[in-house]
């Protein structure tokens, strides 16, 4: 619920508040019914949104929104029709004046995987699912936890199976990046050690080299550190030695390194997250999509 202190600025913000709530909603429904059935604890995280946003009860257009709501509550299930009508009022009212189109993106994934996650399980239609809705937004590429997520739902997908070590990856990921509602977070386990999936690699990134910031981390039995860089500068780009602000590219090597918690996960990525987390647009790149992107410019 709203922390006290919070309720006398909520008249200034009130219609923000009320867009990133809908496009939560929207984000939840199509989370929790991406598999074709929603379960009782899936329900529940209905009943919290409506418990978060009580405030807007009778608020134009939360108070379309209730009696669907409500009635989905009441009998302890999700029909094809309330979430029609849900994800319709949803669309129709999710608005641009406050919030843009990317934002209100992002509030929506973040409540899709705040739905897949719910039951504590991620199984591989959900995962489909998520596939299927990453395509449909690429604009949202570059953009934390966009990129992320889309490279460790390829890594999964690959094989066509998600299997133990795979499933605890993955509620790992979907708990660490998602924030439920203004002031409530699924409680993150710490990161795996030693799993060999890879999951922070932009999917077939775009590179470009004139006036961008490479940095390099891992080892490449390619290249040499002093090679990458003297690559960049040769391309019109220049380089830094760790990941900072004006950084538009961390590129890893091809060789990764076992000791750390995702095959191609260091210090320097752990640093590159967290810059995408304060809205960097900073992309990591696999070692070979460099290359490609190489050849390509030459």
């Amino acid at each position: 619920m709203t922390h006290p202190d919070h309720l006398t600025h909520i008249k200034f913000n009130r219609k923000s508040r009320l867009d990133k709530a809908i496009n939560t909603l929207l984000g939840i429904i199509e989370g929790i019914s991406i598999d074709g059935a929603v379960t009782d604890v899936e329900l529940g995280l209905l009943r919290l949104w409506m418990d978060e946003n009580a405030i807007f009860r009778d608020r134009h257009p939360y108070n379309e929104l209730v009696p669907v709501l409500e009635e989905a509550l009441r009998v302890g299930m999700l029909t094809q029709d309330e979430r029609d009508d849900i994800e319709f009022l949803c669309k129709k009212f999710r608005s641009e004046c406050y919030v843009d189109t990317v934002t209100g993106d992002m509030q929506r994934l973040h409540g899709l995987m705040t739905g897949i996650i719910a039951d504590g399980v991620v199984t591989e239609e959900e995962l489909r699912g998520v596939s299927e809705w990453i395509t449909a937004h690429e604009h949202l590429k570059t953009l934390w936890p966009y990129d992320e997520l889309e490279s460790i739902v390829s890594s999964v997908l690959r094989d066509g199976k998600v299997n133990d070590d795979e499933q605890r990856l993955l509620r790992s990921f979907f708990t660490e990046f998602i924030s439920l509602f203004d002031d409530r977070t699924i409680t993150s386990p710490p990161m795996l050690q030693g799993t060999t999936l890879t999951g922070v690699c932009a999917v077939c990134p775009e590179i470009s080299f004139e006036g961008k910031t490479f940095c390099f981390t891992g080892a490449s039995s390619k290249f040499s550190r002093a090679d990458f860089q003297e690559l960049v500068v040769q391309l019109g780009g220049q380089h830094s030695n760790t990941p900072n602000k004006s950084t538009s590219y961390l590129v890893i090597g091809a060789e990764g390194n076992p000791a750390w918690a995702y095959a191609c996960y260091g210090r320097k990525v752990e640093s590159a997250v967290k810059l995408r987390k304060q809205g960097i647009k900073l992309i990591i790149v696999h070692e070979n999509d460099f290359h490609d992107a190489v050849a390509d410019a030459q």
